[in-house]
């Protein structure tokens, strides 16, 4: 039994989530049921991270234990071939420890929320990023953001079906800039909870229309009461950028 680790990249949109629903399809399914073609084994998947539906990734970790032998850049091409027409593509595939967990063993996780900033409607961009046409003003959103870095709990910035067992989390990172008319929100962490970063970004959001003063945001952390929410940002403009690993 040979454990192979890939790097993933994937449409997020018509997918349930990354993990295996009972109610549509998911990005596990599909690399599941591609490896079952491949090797005739019945493969289960782990990932770094868990997206839900409509949220994007452009390096997600896994891994799949096969017991028939494969050159990992065989395996690769056989993935990828047998996951067509579906939007997921197989970047890199290596094998790897017994002992080493897409999962468990990742130490870090980097997600870059894309808010296309413009008046005009989207094309290109179309279920790729959040579309808020009034002007956001980046740098306020830059300073309020700051107040979420660190080591906090955040029951406010969480789903209420989040199965975490501590809303304590820290926050590596929470960064927010412009490039030309799109605003990027770039977050990193060890781990995060479910809805994290969309409920951050909703919240950062209403910084950079006025409607909230930069302050607020604070406050809302401090209430850990889901309630005191400003919104939570859809999922199209969320993209699961890196998983870390020890060196």
């Amino acid at each position: 039994m040979t454990r192979f680790a890939l790097t993933l990249e994937f449409d997020g949109t018509p997918f349930m989530g990354l993990q295996r629903q009972a109610h549509g399809p998911s990005v596990q399914q599909a690399v599941e049921e591609a490896a079952r073609a491949i090797t005739g084994e019945t493969v289960t998947m782990h990932a770094a991270g868990r997206t839900d539906a409509g949220v994007h990734a452009l390096a997600m970790r896994a891994h799949i234990d096969i017991a028939k032998p494969f050159a990992p850049f065989r395996l690769m091409e056989a993935l990828n071939h047998h996951l067509r027409p579906a939007p997921v593509a197989v970047l890199a595939c290596e094998a790897v420890a017994d002992g080493w967990h897409a999962r468990f063993s990742c130490v870090g996780r980097r997600y870059i929320y894309r808010i296309a900033n413009r008046r005009a409607p989207l094309t290109l961009e179309r279920n790729r990023a959040w579309h808020v046409t009034r002007p956001l003003d980046h740098t306020a959103m830059q300073r309020a953001a700051q107040a979420l870095v660190g080591r906090h709990d955040f029951t406010t910035f969480r789903s209420a079906h989040c199965q975490a067992a501590d809303p304590v989390k820290t926050l590596d990172l929470l960064d927010v800039r412009r490039e030309g008319e799109a605003v990027l929100i770039e977050a990193a962490a060890r781990s995060f909870l479910h809805h994290q970063v969309r409920s951050m970004v909703g919240t950062l959001a209403l910084v950079g229309l006025g409607q909230w003063h930069e302050e607020q945001v604070a406050e809302a952390l401090a209430a850990r009461d889901r309630q005191a929410l400003g919104l939570n940002a859809p999922p199209e403009g969320l993209y699961f950028v890196e998983a870390m690993y020890p060196v």
